[in-house]
């Protein structure tokens, strides 16, 4: 019996658009107001709508209804007063998009991303330093709308992935950091077991710690980025690994005459970087999504990659093939890595590397 009255009762509920309609056009704002509200309940409650898909229908009714009415309405005084009651349903989309990115290729790239979807969006860029895990937070909060970051599933879970990988696996190609006093040891790393022998250092925050982890090499991490070099240099871990087109650039922001890059070893696993987006900002990652892809299609993303990055001049220094390469397995990537697209990825990952 109950079954058979909540389908009848559903399927009157689909005939109360009228009734929605009829609502609003009580002429007072008191009345619209609280018979508004007792519609809305007993309305939900029939179609098993949510708030906000209910929110959503009613403001698109709302808002027809008053564009119809206006010239009515228009010397009554009341019309101001319904409008601004309804104008907390429909938001305007924020054209401004407040952002943690500071380095030049990958702000540079959102930009002109945004800028081939036509979009007239704004990037603001936040002064504040921030962790991996506050940066999520905030997102989550919506006062961060977009950040980048390698990724890793449980991030892909929780925050809106934009899948192009920023430098198309290249941060997944890993050059070390090392003691200079510690050279002739790592020369001689032939395999996955010699170099199991030696302690990596990493930031807690970052998904390269679960990855080195899961490979069983021995891990020693920091929750500060900026701490990881004088625990290099006292000797709490052997190596810092970092991706290959970053890692002059970081050694050189931290001075330490004890310290250089390594020129034997290449770490590498498959965990590409996104933007990822706040789960309030959909539409803003779908904008950001259709300006890559349409970068790639016409090879601008390539060219700019190339010249931003200098990747000719990084595989002369690096000297990739001629090191012994360390592959690891990523078990924590994302089933929608879009590995078959070769478009998106250097060629890195094919190669041999010295025996």
């Amino acid at each position: 019996m109950a079954i058979h009255l909540t389908a009848a009762m559903r399927v009157i509920a689909t005939g109360m658009t009228s009734v929605i309609r009829y609502v609003f056009t009580l002429t007072t704002t008191f009345i619209i107001t609280k018979r508004a509200a007792c519609w809305s309940l007993f309305i939900m409650a029939l179609t098993g709508l949510s708030a906000s898909s209910f929110a959503v229908f009613a403001a698109d009714t709302a808002s027809s209804h008053f564009a119809a009415n206006s010239n009515s309405n228009s010397n009554s005084g009341s019309s101001d007063a319904i409008t601004s009651d309804v104008s907390h349903i429909q938001t305007p989309i924020s054209k401004t998009i407040v952002t943690t990115i500071q380095q030049t290729w990958q702000l540079n790239l959102l930009k002109e991303a945004l800028r081939r979807s036509d979009s007239g969006y704004q990037v603001q860029q936040m002064s504040t330093q921030m962790n991996q895990k506050r940066k999520v937070e905030e997102a989550l909060a919506g006062t961060v709308d977009v950040f980048w970051s390698m990724t890793s599933k449980e991030l892909e879970e929780t925050v809106l992935p934009v899948r192009i990988p920023l430098f198309k696996g290249l941060l997944g190609n890993r050059l070390l950091i090392i003691r200079k006093a510690d050279e002739t040891r790592f020369a001689k790393v032939k395999t996955m077991a010699d170099f199991r022998q030696l302690k990596a250092g990493q930031n807690r925050y970052w998904p390269d710690a679960t990855i080195l982890e899961a490979n069983g090499l021995p891990v020693i991490t920091s929750y500060q980025y900026t701490n990881l070099y004088p625990m290099l240099e006292g000797g709490r871990f052997d190596y810092l690994a970092l991706g290959a087109q970053e890692i002059g650039e970081e050694l050189a922001s931290h001075p330490d005459p004890a310290l250089k890059v390594d020129s034997h070893i290449l770490l590498q696993y498959r965990s590409p970087a996104y933007f990822f987006v706040s789960p309030k900002r959909p539409e803003l990652a779908a904008a950001i999504l259709a300006g890559l892809e349409s970068m790639v299609s016409d090879g601008s993303f390539d060219e700019m990659f190339n010249r931003e990055l200098k990747i000719e001049q990084l595989y002369r220094e690096a000297k990739f093939e001629q090191r012994v390469i360390i592959r690891l397995d990523t078990p924590d990537l994302s089933p929608l890595t879009p590995i078959e697209r070769k478009e998106l990825w250097l060629d890195l990952f094919s190669m041999q590397g010295a025996k």
